[in-house]
């Protein structure tokens, strides 16, 4: 049996909050506060100081796995999830070639089997990511499937997505979009502002995110899908999410770690490693999805993340690829940039990284409870480190590194196993 003694439980579900012991045993949880009597043979993790909450659940990740290898693996990115407390994550459908089809998905399952943590993959709404012809989903589902996206392409078709909607609902699974219209985009990865103008760099206007959501609220009022956007930046869209829920659409705001934390400033420090899509917005962005945050228009926090080699990131900042690696920073950055200010209690913060995107792709997991998974996640709240390169994952494409953080995950359970520990 594992035994973690004196240690404050945290679980969004049943709103518990008290120091105890919790004891694990066949990858199962047997008590939790209930004080524990150890045998000889037990381990025991004296958690004094500490806290233990449900795994930290990511819908959002890019494994690059199969085809971009390189990048990251199932394997590799499943150890920088660990690191960061999650044991639940869902990876994308743009991999090389895109799991459109029976074989690649299947083949992320598989492997996956082989990953210290739980790893779920997405399957591509259409075939090839073209945008125009929906893929088998029936199908897909059969190979393992949990949820569908062409994330990182938008769909911009309307029709296509009124039909992906129309059948993801009558299925019970959830869509997520990347909402970025191409045709408003001058350059990506650098909000069109300030920033931009003074690289001569053209960037992608706030307009770009907000009207595709408009159009994708409107689609997820009229069909009863289950929506989630992705990656919220801007403003307006916090507002568009915010009045179509009230509306009684089934809709979910997604935020990232990066996008709450930075703003576009960061661009003119860190260049290239700054860049993703959509971009780091303005500071009265970045408030409005703090707000948006505390009311629960936005109830996702998921990383996006997205790992490149350190010879692309290093690149001129017009000619390397958007996104950044997240997996390790987030906890640390929802504490550091949510908490400690005041924002969000704790319990509200973990809320958006585990019940909540459990529900939404119907995963179990989210929660402590007597009988379930002993999947956790062990931290403690008031440590203050700073971030360097020496990461876990395959790769190093951080813009916060250098930054000092307060929060860090000192062991990461899954199935009643220690797969991470600090």
């Amino acid at each position: 049996m594992l035994i973690i003694k004196n240690i404050r439980i945290l679980d969004p579900v049943s709103g518990m909050d008290r120091v105890g012991d919790l004891t694990i045993e066949g990858g199962i949880i047997q008590s939790l506060g209930d004080r524990a009597l150890p045998n000889a043979d037990d381990q025991i993790i004296d958690g004094s100081g500490l806290v233990a909450a449900p795994g930290l659940v990511d819908v959002h990740v890019h494994f690059r796995d199969p085809g971009l290898t390189y990048k990251e693996d199932i394997l590799t990115g499943s150890a920088a999830a660990a690191a960061g407390g999650y044991t639940s994550v869902v990876c994308m459908a743009n991999t090389k070639p895109v799991a459109d089809n029976e074989e690649t998905v299947s083949y992320i399952v598989e492997k996956a089997k082989q990953a210290g943590i739980h790893v779920y993959t997405a399957a591509a709404v259409t075939k090839g990511f073209h945008g125009k012809e929906l893929t088998d989903f029936e199908r897909l589902r059969t190979c393992g499937a949990v949820g569908f996206t062409d994330d990182g392409i938008p769909l911009q078709d309307r029709e296509i997505v009124r039909e992906a909607m129309r059948k993801l609902r009558a299925m019970d699974l959830p869509i997520s979009l990347h909402e970025e219209d191409p045709s408003m985009i001058l350059r990506p990865g650098v909000h069109q502002g300030s920033v931009a103008e003074q690289l001569g760099y053209g960037g992608a206007p706030s307009a770009s995110e907000y009207t595709m959501v408009e159009r994708d609220c409107a689609l997820a009022l009229e069909t009863g899908a289950k929506v989630d956007i992705q990656h919220i930046s801007a403003k307006e869209t916090v507002e568009l999410v915010r009045r179509a829920k009230a509306a009684g659409a089934d809709v979910h705001g997604e935020v990232t770690p990066q996008h709450f934390s930075a703003t576009e400033e960061l661009v003119l420090e860190k260049g290239s490693l700054a860049r993703v899509n959509p971009p780091l917005r303005t500071e009265e962005d970045r408030q409005a999805l703090i707000r948006g945050l505390q009311d629960g228009t936005l109830d996702l926090i998921a990383t996006d993340h997205a790992p490149h080699s350190r010879e692309e990131k290093a690149g001129d900042i017009k000619e390397a690829p958007s996104g950044m690696i997240g997996l390790e920073t987030a906890l640390a950055l929802g504490i550091t940039q949510l908490v400690r200010p005041g924002y969000l209690t704790l319990p509200q913060l973990l809320e958006k990284m585990t019940v909540n995107p459990a529900k939404l792709y119907k995963l179990d997991a989210g929660e402590l409870r007597v009988g379930g998974p002993a999947d956790l996640v062990i931290f403690d709240e008031k440590e203050q480190w700073t971030v360097t390169d020496d990461f876990v994952s395959k790769a190093n494409n951080s813009p916060f590194i250098g930054w000092k953080l307060v929060g860090r995950v000192k062991y990461t359970i899954c199935n009643g196993e220690i797969v991470f520990q600090r």
